[in-house]
């Protein structure tokens, strides 16, 4: 049984998927990886042991290229003959699933996780919004990987409660436990990571994790830290991940701040991010949207206490005053005050960590996630039959 997986970056197939194409492919299915061209779909190759095709795609409208994208995918369909193309993030999504539909694939599958058209407004909302819509239309099933995008879809009218299904409790690849643990970090690791980085032993860390833009709250993070910072010195914040000045650039004034603010420590994208989880006191993540997000699972696993937004997938993960706090999204002041919060009050947070990963463990685990997918291809193939 032949399953092709598309994204549209390859570091999206070799992160976000990370072992799960391995996984199908030693349980009954030839898998084909596919995403735009470059080294990271090399290492998808390499590290899960299954065939890869370079098709370049773009995460902004360009109609050209997806044009010549379309036209690639549909020849690969016709002459793979997959009996399912299974889609991840909205460009591959689009063009995947049309390009599925015309080339007579039977099972067109799209998972959605995060909806970068929920912050868009005005023509660019209305055109997201129809590019949605036909999307879902093109596909036969599609799997909001968290309840909250499961009520958004609905709710917006993008598809039928049919064509709809949230598997397993969220999530599109869960979590490996056994690799983000905290025990796996040794004293000295974090000793040598914080000289590394200029952290004195007494300092308080906060960190975050991800894409350093706008649509991850790091305006917000950033002024906020700021404020925390010149009342307490011995405060240091760690941004992990790269800038995309390009597609959602921050404020002037908060790029001012992590340039001058030598508190405010860039480290750029980090291939292993545990190191870092393991010297924070706090992880904050003050996103305006997501889907169900890897790093907030990875952060509870490694027991460390976070801060979060009330967005879908966040409020899912976090139980506010119990594994963590919920904020309000795109809210400096709430996130000022919990960050201090945290800061002022070392039992709480340490009862708040205490928590984190015994509820990531019980219901995220990656292997749990990967059975339920499988389970799911299985069922839509024995229906089709």
């Amino acid at each position: 049984m032949k399953l092709i997986r598309i994204t549209t970056v390859p570091q999206s197939l070799r992160g976000l998927l990370k072992g799960q194409l391995n996984y199908m492919s030693t349980n009954g299915f030839e898998v084909i990886g596919v995403s735009s061209p470059g080294e990271a779909l090399n290492d998808v190759e390499r590290n899960e042991g299954v065939k890869t095709v370079g098709i370049e795609m773009t995460r902004s409208i360009t109609p050209i290229q997806d044009l010549k994208a379309l036209v690639q995918l549909i020849q690969l369909f016709r002459k793979e003959k997959p009996l399912i193309v299974h889609t991840h993030t909205p460009k591959a999504g689009t063009v995947g699933m049309l390009a599925a539909k015309l080339a007579g694939v039977p099972h067109r599958l799209h998972t959605v996780a995060g909806m970068p058209l929920l912050v868009a407004k005005g023509k660019k909302r209305k055109l997201l919004d129809f590019v949605e819509k036909k999307t879902y239309y093109w596909a036969t099933m599609v799997y909001p990987n968290s309840f909250g995008l499961y009520d958004i879809i609905l709710e917006n009218k993008y598809t039928t409660k049919d064509k709809l299904k949230v598997i397993g409790k969220g999530s599109s690849n869960g979590i490996d436990t056994s690799h983000f643990n905290p025990d796996l970090i040794s004293e000295q690791q974090k000793i040598e990571l914080k000289k590394s980085l200029g952290i004195k032993p007494e300092d308080f860390v906060y960190v975050f994790v991800g894409r350093i833009v706008k649509d991850k709250g790091i305006n917000e993070l950033v002024q906020s830290f700021d404020l925390i910072n010149k009342q307490n010195p011995n405060t240091k914040l760690i941004l992990v991940g790269s800038f995309e000045r390009h597609l959602d650039p921050l404020k002037l004034e908060t790029e001012k701040i992590i340039d001058t603010n030598s508190n405010v420590l860039a480290v750029g994208y980090q291939t292993d991010v545990r190191p870092y989880f393991a010297i924070a006191d706090v992880f904050t993540f003050p996103s305006y949207r997501e889907g169900f997000p890897n790093v907030l699972m990875q952060s509870c696993a490694m027991g460390t206490a976070s801060i979060a937004t009330d967005i879908n997938g966040c409020n899912e993960i976090v139980e506010d005053g119990f594994n963590g706090y919920i904020i309000p999204s795109q809210n400096q002041e709430r996130l000022y005050e919990i960050m201090l919060f945290l800061f002022q009050n070392p039992e709480k947070r340490k009862e708040i960590a205490n928590n984190s990963r015994k509820r990531i463990v019980e219901n995220y685990e990656r292997k749990y996630i990967w059975n339920e997918i499988l389970k799911e291809y299985h069922s839509l193939i024995k229906k089709k039959k």
